[in-house]
């Protein structure tokens, strides 16, 4: 699976984008999140409880209850605010 990050989540994680082979209990992005926050401290930052994150499955908006099953790409980013 590929997993994007965008604005200060890429800077805070030190990537744009990666490919990843996700252990086989990660069914949604709540699991995925999870289990981000364990690969270092950058990571840990990026996806603190509490933040403010937001994300896309297969560039389709999703919540933190969306399975991944099947998915090729999960996005992560900040809030989009208007103006």
């Amino acid at each position: 699976m590929k997993i994007l990050y965008f604005a200060w989540l890429r800077e805070r994680v030190g990537l744009a984008e990666e490919d990843v082979t996700l252990p086989a209990h990660i069914t949604d992005i709540a699991g995925l999140i999870t289990w981000q926050r364990d690969r270092g401290p950058g990571f840990a930052a990026a996806f603190a409880p509490g933040g403010q994150v937001r994300c896309a499955v297969d560039q389709e908006f999703a919540g933190h209850d969306t399975s991944i099953a099947g998915a090729r790409e999960v996005a992560f980013f900040p809030p989009v605010t208007g103006g």
